[in-house]
């Protein structure tokens, strides 16, 4: 059986808090086994991003552009690889996760690495005085992620948490904890320094300890509207930046009289 363990500062980290069955949603069956993550390495995590942050920061924009976008060509190489592995997350079409959901990954690190070497601040003058912005990083960053579309949750929270200079710790969906986990692999193979993109595996009591650490500066949620209202509760205490990207997806009435066949593809599109 294989087991799923959390990412901290380069390394897969066994845990003894007990495991999650990971289902294959296709079929039932289970495939893996999950272990859930302490609030202790949920310390370790953070402290280690925090040092790790420092010299990520530190460095010019154009030389986080040049690690992220090595990053971005990786993800287009493994495009098949991380595809496979979003079907056994989720059970969806493998054309569907290979043609949009994953690449769209690869994408957000190609955005993102070009966006990081050319961002810039504001000036203003009033009379003699001029006043001046500064774009500068929150410090560490977490992203929690919904279970449709894994692959691309953690590229999209973790690209621009890491072109702007922070270190990105996600806890994905308990149910699809499979491709993050290699999106993770890649980037430290692309050079990306430890610390900077850690993976914190488990259920909801992981997810309220990243909400109500005091080391984290943001939490990033995909997820549902009753969760949400968690979060930002479970957020207030420490100010958290808070992003909530909620469900609610366009619904459609489907009356007797239509031609059932658009009807479908328009929900698809």
């Amino acid at each position: 059986m294989q087991i799923i363990r959390s990412f901290i500062n380069g390394k897969f980290v066994s845990s003894d808090n007990g495991v999650i069955e990971k289902r294959y949603p296709a079929t039932g069956e289970v495939i893996a086994h999950v272990e859930r993550a302490t609030s202790q390495m949920l310390d370790e995590a953070v402290s280690v991003a925090a040092e790790a942050q420092k010299k990520w920061a530190a460095l010019t924009g154009q030389d986080r552009s040049r690690i992220l976008h090595k990053i971005a060509i990786a993800l287009h190489e493994a495009n098949e690889e991380l595809s496979r592995l979003e079907v056994q997350d989720v059970g969806k079409l493998y054309s569907e996760a290979v043609s949009g959901d994953v690449p769209s990954g690869a994408e957000a690190f190609e955005y993102f690495a070009n966006l990081c070497a050319t961002m810039t601040g504001t000036s203003h003058k009033w009379s003699d005085a001029i006043g001046y912005t500064r774009r500068v990083p929150l410090g560490v960053c977490a992203g929690i992620g919904a279970w449709n579309y894994p692959a691309q949750i953690a590229c999209w929270k973790a690209a621009p948490a890491l072109a702007t200079g922070n270190a990105f710790i996600l806890k994905p969906s308990e149910e699809t904890p499979l491709v993050a986990q290699r999106i993770a692999e890649i980037a430290k193979e692309q050079g990306l320094p430890d610390g900077l993109f850690q993976i914190m595996q488990g259920d909801y009591e992981i997810g309220a300890a990243i909400c109500a650490h005091k080391g984290i500066a943001k939490v990033s949620l995909t997820g549902g509207v009753d969760t949400g209202k968690l979060i930002m509760k479970q957020s207030a205490d420490t100010l958290k930046k808070v992003t909530l990207e909620l469900g609610g997806k366009a619904p459609l009435i489907i009356f007797d009289d239509c031609d059932f066949e658009i009807a479908v593809q328009t929900a698809m599109d």
